[in-house]
């Protein structure tokens, strides 16, 4: 398998993530691609078409993309250990999606600066994105707490990417005030082998 990616980029990173934590990692060829929609650069657009990564090239079909499809195919590859069974799939697939919302708004709050000239970035915009963020970390901080804990899944590692991805562009925003339950959960899981070898320059 070859996986195209950005070490910086918080959706590869998930996907970095759960192939260290299913042993999948020595089985996936890792080629680095950069770009924006501006200028996509060496993006894997021939496998992917609208040019994002992370993207899983596989010898048995069309590549895959989006790190939630590449999650679920590395899940059958392991023998199930990413996503629970039923009732609890329902609560895992939200939780996980709830950590993905928050990445890209996170990350559309880094490309308005990187991307857009001065005279056109909104500041308001970015407001409006944090808001997503910090309803987010809210709602795990009064809802999700219990659903973190135990073995680590699909869900647990997009949600520990997602807080990684604001310490390490949105530090300023300070998201553990007021949230000592998640900040607490974040220093363990922070803490796995896995997070720390796939953790972003700084």
């Amino acid at each position: 398998m070859r996986l195209y990616c950005s070490p910086a980029s918080p959706f590869v990173r998930m996907v970095m993530v759960a192939l260290h934590e299913t042993g999948l990692i020595g089985q996936v060829e890792i080629v680095t691609a950069s770009g924006t929609a501006i200028n996509p650069g060496t993006l894997p657009v021939s496998q992917n078409p609208a040019g994002k990564i992370p993207t899983l090239e596989r010898p048995d079909g069309p590549a895959l993309y989006d790190s939630r499809v590449i999650s679920r195919y590395l899940d059958s590859l392991a023998g199930g250990t990413l996503y629970p069974n039923e009732p609890g799939l329902w609560e895992a697939l939200t939780l996980e999606a709830t950590a993905h919302g928050m990445t890209e708004a996170a990350v559309l709050m880094v490309y308005e600066g990187r991307c857009r000239e001065p005279e056109e970035r909104s500041e308001k915009w970015v407001e409006a994105q944090w808001l997503k963020v910090a309803r987010s970390l809210d709602a795990l901080e009064a809802r999700w707490i219990s659903h973190l804990s135990g073995p680590p899944g699909a869900a647990q590692i997009a949600t520990g990417c997602a807080l990684g991805y604001l310490d390490y562009r949105h530090s300023d925003r300070a998201w553990r005030n007021g949230r000592p339950a998640l900040a607490r959960w974040e220093a363990e899981f922070s803490a796995r082998p896995s997070m720390q070898a796939t953790a972003p320059a700084s």
